[in-house]
């Protein structure tokens, strides 16, 4: 009975054992596993934590918006100033169009000489005499004599860059040679001459300055274009 007894409480106290060490390794794996609902918080490469179960999800939402945003503002931009100077460039070609061209009926055309004797240059200007403004054109069509029929040519490298364009009084010049100022030239006295604008038939009547009038030889003749200044070099001939 002594040997039974003690076999059986032997027998006990191994299964207790057993159940001991099954129930404290089931607390161990229960410990360390996380729950369903809980979140883990993770490093992402920007250095701010976010949450593991929405890190996908954020990280496009964010690269959708900053692309957006960034596309738009940069095509916007582009688009506004492409816009503007197209716009601005437009509207000057436009208004330089619009302006009317000068008419005889529209200036004032006066002689002056240039420096001192002997006069081999005169300079002509043209004055808006009307209320509005208007494009003076070209050069001024000169012909000095009856005998000579032929308009004065002109002077390429005088051509200014972009059309002259006269508010109401403003001035335009013109510089004109009429001899080399030598004594054997064939140089004829004139005391008036014609002028016609381009586009315009009109002939205008001008005075030549001097109480004598000029000496102009017609085969050394030569005419700048129509200027809103006379330039040291472009007019220079």
């Amino acid at each position: 009975m002594n040997t039974l007894h003690r076999t059986a409480l032997l027998a006990a106290a191994g299964t207790a054992l057993v159940l001991s060490l099954t129930a404290c390794q089931g607390d161990g794996d229960a410990n360390s596993a996380p729950t369903s609902g809980s979140s883990v918080n993770v490093q992402s490469p920007s250095g701010k934590a976010t949450d593991a179960s929405g890190t996908t999800g954020s990280a496009n939402s964010t690269g959708s918006d900053s692309t957006s945003g960034s596309t738009g503002s940069n095509s916007g931009g582009g688009s506004t100033k492409a816009s503007g100077s197209s716009g601005s460039a437009s509207s000057g070609e436009q208004a330089s169009a619009s302006t009317p061209v000068c008419t005889a009926g529209d200036v004032r055309i006066t002689a002056a000489t240039q420096d001192g004797p002997p006069y081999t240059h005169i300079v002509l200007t043209a004055k808006n005499t009307s209320r509005h403004s208007c494009r003076l054109t070209g050069f001024p069509h000169i012909q000095f004599l009856e005998s000579h029929k032929q308009d004065v040519p002109a002077v390429a490298k005088s051509k200014p860059e972009a059309p002259v364009v006269l508010a109401a009084g403003d001035p335009a010049y013109a510089l004109v040679k009429l001899s080399d100022g030598g004594r054997e030239e064939n140089n004829e006295p004139v005391t008036a001459f014609s002028v016609m604008l381009a586009g315009d038939p009109t002939v205008i009547a001008v005075t030549a300055p001097g109480s004598e009038g000029i000496a102009v030889d017609p085969a050394k003749a030569l005419t700048g274009y129509w200027t809103p200044e006379l330039r040291n070099g472009a007019d220079d001939f």
